[in-house]
């Protein structure tokens, strides 16, 4: 019988190394707009985001939203909406990604309380979903296709 891996590899997927974070999360490595960043990965995140502090960073143009942000012990948090940017991890790249856009300020603190450095985002289940990944928890690889 065939290992998952080379299964998925068959198919078409593509394997994406993940870091395991103190704090049990995965952590990855992406590009937006050209430029790199970290996210974690975050199957209870509905939708992908990334931080205030990242808006120049990534160059997204952004737009207001009436969505309010609730997640990791913070709830009614102001957000806007980046539409339209380029996202690549590895070699695999989708050519237009929307992205919320709120304060991680509260999640960043978390990390740092487990000696891990910041991020600039999550990638949530909408990305997931988006990508059909298969996460790998034994191998710690995300795959998506």
């Amino acid at each position: 019988m065939s290992n998952l891996r080379n299964l998925l590899e068959n198919k078409g997927f593509h394997r994406i190394p993940l870091i395991k974070l103190n704090t049990g999360h995965y952590k990855l490595r992406i590009k937006i707009n050209k430029q790199k960043g970290d996210f974690i990965l975050d199957t209870g995140a509905s939708t992908s985001c990334i931080g205030f502090k990242s808006i120049a960073y990534f160059h997204l143009s952004s737009e207001e939203s009436e969505i309010k942000a609730a997640g990791a012990g913070a709830v009614g948090m102001m957000t806007k909406i980046s539409k339209k940017n380029s996202f690549s991890v590895g070699s695999w790249h989708l050519k237009e990604m929307d992205f919320v856009l709120f304060d991680l300020s509260h999640v960043n603190e978390a990390l740092q309380q487990t000696n891990e450095k910041e991020v600039h985002g999550i990638l949530g289940a909408d990305f997931l979903k988006r990508t059909r990944s298969v996460i790998d928890y034994g191998r710690n690889c995300l795959y998506i296709t």
